[in-house]
This record gives C-alpha cells, structure tokens and sequence, in this order.
C-alpha cells in the first residue's frame, strides 16, 4: 500500500503538466479544428455530391467519384493540374536557392548590411495585393520596365499579356515578395552554424564552396526543410496575383489548382467540382511535402 500510496505521488506532478498543457493547449487546437480540420472535412465530404438545380435551394445528391472523372475528362484540368506541378517545381527550387544566396551574403561583413537587409525585406512588409497592382503597373505595354528595356535597344515586352510570358512574370511577382521573407529564417539559420567549422575548414585550406556544400548546407537541413515546406504550401494557393493581373489567361496560361477552383466554385457555381479541385490540390501538395521530408530527413 505505501509503494502503491508513494508511486500515485510520484506521478501526480507529471499529470498535473498534462493538465496545464491540454488546457493552454485548448484554444488553439479548438480554433485549428474548426477554422481548418473541419471545413477541410467538409470540402471532402462535398466532393462526392452533386448539386441538382441552382440557387441556395439546390438539393445535393450523391454522385461518389463522378466529381473527379467529370475534372479528369477535361482538358483544361488535365493542363492546369500540369502547368500547377510545374509551375511550383520551377518557382520553388528558384526561390529557396536566391533566397539562400542572398542569406549567405548577408551574413558576410559588408558595408551597410542591415540597410541591405532591409531594403530586400521591405517587399515583405507590402501586402500582396499592393505588390501585384504594381507590378502590373511596372510591366504593362507603356509601363517603366518596358521603357527601360526601349533604352537599351530591346523591343516592348507584353508579360502579362502573351501566353508565354505571363506565367513567368507571375513567378516575378511571387519571388519578390518570397526571396526576402524566406532568407529571414535562412539567416537565422546560418547564424546558428558553429563559426569554429569554418574556422578549421579554412585551416585545412578549403574554398568558399566546398565549405558551403560540406559544412553550411549540411547544417542547415531543418531551416532549408521548413522553407521549403512552407514556400511550397504557399505557391501551390497562389491566388491574388493570378486573379488580379490575368484572371488565369491568356489562353489560360496562367490558370493554377487554387485559381480553377475558385472560379468553378464562384464563377461557374459548381461548388462540388471546386471542392474537388482544391482537394486534388491538397493531395499532390502532401505528396511533395512528404518527398522533401524524405530528401531532407535529418540522419542524427
């Protein structure tokens, strides 16, 4: 009875943290679950119904997976879940890699460097609705990055207005913004590397590169990891500069996954087809996380 009186005791401080834990804990896993979880348990649930009639009055009917072969059988959809992979599969590696770069240097003793910080930080500060609008300003037809390219003997370029350039200029407009905010935590990052490995590495008569690829990047696994997970949930619901600069044209050139679904929600009224989409899109976006949580598994 006293072992059993003095192990009860032993454990009642441990319960009392599970207490005080599950009770901080509580709000903020009550709002996920009803501000994310649960309408994300919703979007799913619609996906195997079908609206029959129009209005707030349309009765729903379940259709099971006609949904998916009715966005499947369709072209369009076919080449916007394409153009989306790609999409991000250029933007992302380019993104992380420049931010990375601009990290490193920013790290280095230079002249003005916290001036330098911020100014590549400012775009940050700017909401990304004010950033598209000027952009779109920047790179239309009679816009000042055009008479900049005239001033130096190029021709006018259409960006945002040519089925082959919009695309790219939209990737312009997402990285200014991007490359700024994700070498904040990149600089944390290398900020947290132990200066003697570079110190030793310099002894041992190694360049800038190969101690950059054998002992920063090495290193700088877990940092790299959440940039690249969190900059490749970001790109895959990149909305506001492809509804405000080209509303997913020309020629759709510009339409992506989160895009498609919004206008088959909102434009179309076809919610269940929407619902589809972004569920479509939330599943091959798990799917690449979990490939870099593969590649960029921490071995220690």
């Amino acid at each position: 009875m006293v072992a059993v009186q003095s192990g009860t005791a032993r454990l009642s401080p441990r319960r009392k943290q599970v207490v005080t834990a599950v009770l901080f804990l509580a709000p903020a896993l009550l709002a996920i679950g009803l501000l994310r979880i649960v309408p994300f348990a919703g979007a799913a649930w619609s996906t195997l119904y079908k609206r029959v009639g129009v209005g707030l009055l349309a009765e729903q009917r379940f259709a099971g997976m006609d949904n998916y072969v009715t966005l499947f059988s369709d072209p369009l959809f076919r080449g916007t879940l394409v153009r989306t992979v790609v999409f991000n599969l250029i933007l992302n590696p380019v993104q992380i890699a420049l931010a990375m770069c601009v990290a490193v240097l920013m790290t280095r003793v230079i002249p003005l460097r916290g001036l330098w910080r911020t100014a590549v930080f400012i775009p940050c500060t700017i909401p990304l609705v004010g950033s598209s609008i000027a952009w779109g300003i920047a790179l239309r037809g009679d816009g000042p990055i055009n008479g900049l390219l005239q001033a130096l003997g190029f021709g006018p370029q259409p960006f945002f207005t040519s089925p082959h350039q919009a695309l790219a200029s939209i990737m312009l407009v997402a990285s200014w913004v991007g490359i700024g905010y994700w070498m904040l935590f990149l600089i944390g990052g290398l900020n947290d590397v132990n200066t003697e490995l570079y110190e030793a590495a310099g002894i041992d008569g190694a360049n800038n590169w190969r101690t950059f690829w054998h002992i920063t990047l090495p290193l700088m696994k877990r940092p790299l990891l959440f940039v690249l997970v969190a900059d490749t949930v970001a790109n895959f619901v990149l909305f506001i500069p492809v509804q405000l600069l080209t509303n997913g044209g020309p020629q759709e050139s510009t339409t992506l996954l989160m895009f498609d679904a919004y206008r088959r929600t909102y434009s179309y009224s076809q919610p269940n087809l929407g619902a589809t989409s972004t569920l479509i899109l939330t599943l091959i976006m798990l799917v690449i996380v979990a490939i870099q949580f593969r590649l960029l598994k921490d071995e220690d």
